[in-house]
């Protein structure tokens, strides 16, 4: 009786060990990867061209805060392109090797229709990769879905591109959603913030960002 109580119990270790090991042992977005050195030089802001940065972002605490309204002007006169407040991260362009984007961003409620993560520069078209934000949901531009139910709430986001390949895998807390084959070689850079890249956004747009890094295989 003794025995086989043991034996139970030896079971039931086993069991909640291999389940830990499951839980906590698998392998990170950034194994193998070097992180890059980024300075306040390297985060480059875009924002409507006629009022003030102080206006549309905000740092403090670590947290970069960015918001635009559906109705402000481009990031430059002479643009014809959507209202947008990005951190363009900028002496790290690239057009090959494996590189990777990673920040924990929130999204409050409302704010829809809106670009918060890019990879620009294409073979063809503008961007390789828009991460947008549809009611709460993540989608690849309009299309794939890729997470759900991120408002109000502080997720990390981890964007792979192995340029070589043509391939971009995007994790969300650490598990792998999507992967994608990408728009052709170009001049590479990663952004973030709020793009209002569709028509018919929300009429106000905010992410906020911290911890934001870059990799490179």
């Amino acid at each position: 009786m003794k025995a086989s109580y043991c034996y139970s119990l030896l079971l039931i270790l086993l069991a909640v060990s291999a389940k830990e090991h499951s839980l906590f042992g698998a392998a990170d977005p950034t194994d193998g990867f070097t992180q890059l050195p980024l300075t306040d030089d390297n985060f480059d802001l875009q924002k409507p061209y006629n009022i003030p940065l102080s206006q549309r972002y905000n740092y403090s605490d670590g947290i970069r805060s960015l918001w635009v309204y559906n109705n402000d002007k481009p990031f430059k006169h002479s643009s014809g392109t959507r209202p947008r407040t990005e951190i363009r991260i900028k002496g790290y362009d690239y057009s090959s090797g494996v590189w990777q984007f990673e920040g924990y961003a929130y999204v409050p409620k409302g704010t829809s229709g809106v670009t918060i993560v890019q990879i620009h520069g294409a073979a063809e078209g503008a961007t390789t990769l828009q991460l947008r934000i549809y009611d709460g949901n993540m989608r690849y531009y309009k299309y794939n879905l890729v997470a759900t139910d991120l408002y109000d709430k502080w997720f990390r986001v981890n964007v792979i591109h192995d340029v070589n390949e043509g391939k971009i895998t995007v994790f969300i807390d650490g598990e792998q959603k999507f992967v994608v084959k990408d728009q052709g070689p170009g001049d590479l850079y990663f952004k973030c913030g709020v793009y209002a890249a569709p028509e018919n956004s929300s009429n106000f747009m905010e992410s906020r960002w911290r911890d934001i890094k870059l990799f490179k295989k």
